[in-house]
């Protein structure tokens, strides 16, 4: 790699066919790039084609773009080009938990995370602390009833002013509106406890200890209007017996979660996941 070179991420999705690996590599290939990395699945469901390649290329993105712009359209491809290991402009939102928020500064601390955390969002006061021991901007934006489409509003507002591409829903407690949903689409992953069987409401902890439960779980997804049922990017589990405590459950299932979040978070922000409708194809 020369000292004129930069280390890029393509990734890009189309309607399957043949010559398209050869197209691509070839276009990188034009303009003296070197892939270090490509990953492809062809969906035989959707007929959709999916591709990661990273590559070694010249540090120009007029170049690059300049090269892969005539395949896409011969292609007809949703595509997305990036500097590998860019951190990714990052907004976590809590309530009042604070294990996965923790867990993700930590981890961005520690440069195990390629985010960059513009700010905190909360609707409590309560881990407020937590983003300034880390200095991070904490932003209060308290939400009632009647006041949810101007919490919603500012909210949209720190996205823009913030230059945000991705926001985190780390144990969020609040439903977010279709018109929010809409304006986040593709880039905000929410993490929620899962069980089977699925107990919903309150005290779900207690309500899996009291059906006696062998299983729990965390699912990370992107966030859409319809409740916990985006696209999924990440699922884990742990297995329980008859001799846990509701409380040694809970603190399990906040085990369960940090680690399926944080996964997500990474898979997103290294662009490894693409959407594939109501699924996603992960690139691990």
């Amino acid at each position: 790699m020369s000292s004129d070179d930069a280390h890029w991420v393509l990734t890009l999705s189309c309607p399957d066919g043949p010559g398209i690996v050869h197209a691509v590599s070839g276009a990188l290939a034009a303009v003296g790039g070197n892939i270090t990395e490509s990953q492809q699945y062809g969906d035989p469901e959707s007929g959709r084609f999916f591709m990661r390649v990273e590559a070694q290329a010249p540090d120009r993105r007029g170049v690059l773009d300049a090269a892969v712009a005539p395949v896409a359209a011969r292609f007809d491809m949703d595509w997305r080009l990036d500097v590998a290991g860019r951190p990714m402009r990052t907004l976590v939102m809590v309530s009042k938990a604070g294990h996965c928020l923790l867990d993700l500064l930590y981890r961005r601390q520690q440069e195990r995370l390629p985010i960059d955390v513009a700010a905190v969002v909360s609707n409590h006061l309560d881990l407020e602390p937590v983003a300034g021991f880390y200095d991070v901007a904490f932003h209060h934006i308290p939400v009632a009833a009647a006041t949810k489409a101007q919490a919603e509003a500012r909210l949209k507002d720190l996205v823009v002013e913030l230059d945000v591409e991705l926001v985190v829903l780390a144990r969020y407690m609040q439903i977010l509106s279709p018109d929010l949903c809409d304006f986040l689409a593709g880039r905000a992953i929410n993490i929620h406890h899962s069980f089977l069987p699925s107990f919903k409401g309150a005290r779900p902890y207690a309500q899996a200890h009291a059906r006696g439960v062998k299983l729990i779980g965390a699912t990370a997804h992107y966030v859409t209007a319809s409740l916990d049922e985006g696209p999924i990017i990440e699922q884990d589990v742990e297995r329980v017996d008859h001799s846990i405590s509701v409380e040694a459950l809970a603190h399990l299932g906040e085990d369960v979660e940090r680690r399926a979040l944080a996964r997500a978070v990474r898979w997103h922000a290294e662009h490894r996941v693409l959407l594939n409708s109501a699924r996603t194809v992960v690139f691990r």
